[in-house]
């Protein structure tokens, strides 16, 4: 009998112990159970979708509360702050009413990489919700909150773990990322503009865009919107060979019109990751109750790996045409353009060259290898009219180690034979693309372009 009392006693001292004042939704002891992140998603989702913000509409105080608390974790996390502790704020002119003031919240991680000490990753979340509004109900009118723990609250704890985790492993990331919670996004994307137009002046140093929105449901499923780059999607398709304990669907279908938007205007490449539309979304139903966290968690592991590898790759283009054609030095003429195309050994398929010599000789070099350092390097070179390569150099470029390689093998190139234009030998210009892929093979060795090495 003592010992049942002790028991409950035990079990009701953890339990009020448990900060679950904001909760509209937690139920019993299942919170002994949670991992360390699963326990810190709860605790955002739940004081960000609290009764006591009121719905966090554009330029409430409820908003105000939610910007603080974003820049107080931000900062615990080992992130630098560089906007003001309540957010960087701005002003939304509206016809017959006052100026709507929200904020954005900035946080700052440096890449490792100082030849990338200019380039930024973006993560975004939006911040605002619907706020709050009434409805009769008997004859009585009822307030009504918004709670948007889904929408967006979801999305700005994923943005807080992340953060977290990225800070945690701040070695293995090349590129800045910055870390940005969009007040007034319900108001036509109005913080992501401000961020873009007004409030951040190295905007042509954007790599790409990471949007964060609505990533609580994930029993509807888990999406990536690329609005089809080529670069971006390669990353999904990458990742699909990696153990992760979740994969993202590629959907050629915007799920859900977001910051990304904005970005996606200045011609900066944005992913959108959502689980979707749901059944609670714009209602007061949208509250703690609804989301899964351990299905958060499980994103949040695909998400990180994507972050790091958009950090660590290639800068994706915009357009995939824009390096298609390469500059033709003067007497040369392209490849496309050839009458008789050159030809290496038995083959003038470009593939066979990479196959038979490129992949045979490249070696991936050891610092790029330590560093998880890999994509596609782009190399432009010359076959004269002797068959020899000639003037090779990048075009395209990931790192130092790696492109130097990538030239090393091709400029060891044996003679091809030349090719013809109207019947005459001519020098042709080649732009070749030679990639760079650590694929684990067991433990001491990996794989690069399939090719095992220790």
């Amino acid at each position: 009998m003592t010992r049942h009392i002790l028991l409950a006693a035990v079990l009701l001292l953890l339990t009020t112990a448990l900060p679950a004042q904001y909760r509209t939704g937690a139920t019993g002891y299942d919170d002994l159970y949670d991992s360390e992140t699963v326990h810190a998603l709860k605790e955002h989702v739940s004081f960000l979708s609290s009764a006591a913000l009121e719905g966090r509409k554009a330029g409430s105080e409820g908003e105000k509360e939610a910007a603080v608390y974003m820049g107080r974790m931000l900062e615990q996390y080992g992130i630098d702050l560089i906007s003001p502790a309540g957010g960087q704020e701005f002003g939304i002119a509206r016809e017959g009413a006052d100026t709507l003031t929200s904020r954005n919240v900035v946080g700052f991680l440096p890449g490792w990489d100082k030849t990338l000490n200019d380039r930024y990753i973006v993560v975004g979340a939006r911040m605002d919700n619907l706020g709050m509004d009434t409805y009769m109900q008997d004859g009585v009118e009822v307030p009504r909150i918004y709670f948007g723990a889904n929408g967006n609250a979801s999305g700005l704890a994923m943005l807080l773990e992340l953060a977290s985790r990225l800070s945690t492993n701040r070695v293995l990331v090349r590129r800045n990322i910055l870390f940005v919670a969009f007040g007034a996004s319900q108001e036509t994307l109005a913080g992501s503009w401000y961020f873009l137009n007004r409030s951040f002046s190295d905007v042509a140093h954007i790599d790409a865009m990471v949007n964060l929105d609505m990533l609580g449901t994930s029993g509807l499923g888990f999406y990536a919107y690329t609005s089809s780059n080529e670069d971006l999607d390669r990353i999904v398709r990458n990742l699909q060979g990696e153990l992760l304990p979740v994969q993202a669907q590629l959907t050629t279908v915007e799920p859900y019109s977001s910051d990304h938007r904005a970005f996606y205007d200045r011609e900066i490449p944005s992913v959108l990751f959502t689980t979707g539309r749901y059944p609670e979304h714009g209602t007061g139903r949208d509250s703690y109750s609804i989301v899964d966290f351990e299905g958060m968690e499980r994103e949040l592991e695909y998400i990180y790996n994507y972050t790091v590898a958009l950090a660590n790759g290639p800068r994706p283009l915009f357009r995939q045409d824009s390096q298609a054609a390469p500059t033709v030095p003067e007497g040369a003429i392209s490849w496309n353009d050839c009458d008789v195309k050159p030809v290496f050994l038995t083959s003038s398929d470009p593939a066979f060259f990479l196959e038979k010599w490129v992949y045979q000789y490249l070696k991936y070099p050891k610092y790029a290898q330590e560093n998880g350092i890999q994509g596609r390097v782009l190399v432009d070179f010359i076959i004269d009219e002797g068959g020899n390569v000639r003037d090779v150099h990048v075009s395209r470029s990931i790192h130092t180690s790696l492109d130097e390689e990538a030239v090393r093998v091709i400029s060891a190139s044996p003679k091809w034979r030349p090719g013809r234009h109207r019947g005459k030998k001519v020098r042709v210009a080649v732009t070749m693309p030679v990639d760079f892929r650590l694929e684990k093979a067991s433990k001491g060795s990996f794989g690069i372009n399939g090719k095992r090495i220790n």
